[in-house]
């Protein structure tokens, strides 16, 4: 099972919690990013590196993350093409994207990226800090998640 990430903008923290749960054997952990990052030496969490340009990281995601794996991911629009696929998809802060919210969530995005682009509203300021609740939020789905596929594998097929 692997947990890719989308290297940008995926706050410290969420990565070190997917890096523990590689470190303990339960997962692989993939970093998709157009720049080397600095990662813990294990066999289990590697970078996958890309080249620069717009959504080439997510272009990759699209093109090799799999039904059942799990993407962390901020960016809406990658998120509902992932569902689409069969993949699941959370963001950092631990809000989870499926097929009975993304669309939701989409039209919000764009409706909000038009409002701002035509004046009628000033820009968004961006999210709230990354902080210990969100941390907590994220480590529940990222453990609930693992926890399923362990299960899982431990049922007896047939």
């Amino acid at each position: 099972m692997t947990v890719w990430i989308d290297g940008d903008g995926c706050p410290r923290q969420a990565k070190e919690l997917c890096f523990r749960v590689a470190q303990r054997g339960r997962a692989e952990v993939v970093i998709v990013a157009n720049r080397p990052l600095a990662l813990p030496k294990s066999p289990r969490i590697r970078q996958q590196l890309v080249g620069k340009g717009l959504d080439v990281a997510d272009d990759w995601l699209v093109a090799n993350a799999g039904p059942g794996e799990l993407v962390v991911t901020s960016d809406v629009p990658l998120a509902a093409e992932l569902v689409a696929r069969g993949v699941e998809v959370v963001t950092p802060r631990g809000d989870v994207f499926d097929k009975s919210n993304v669309g939701e969530k989409l039209a919000m995005r764009d409706f909000f990226t038009e409002a701002r682009a035509s004046g009628m509203m000033e820009g968004g300021g961006g999210p709230p800090p990354y902080d210990d609740r969100a941390a907590r939020r994220f480590a529940d789905v990222l453990n609930a998640w693992v926890g399923r596929w362990e299960r899982k594998a431990a049922t007896p097929p047939g």
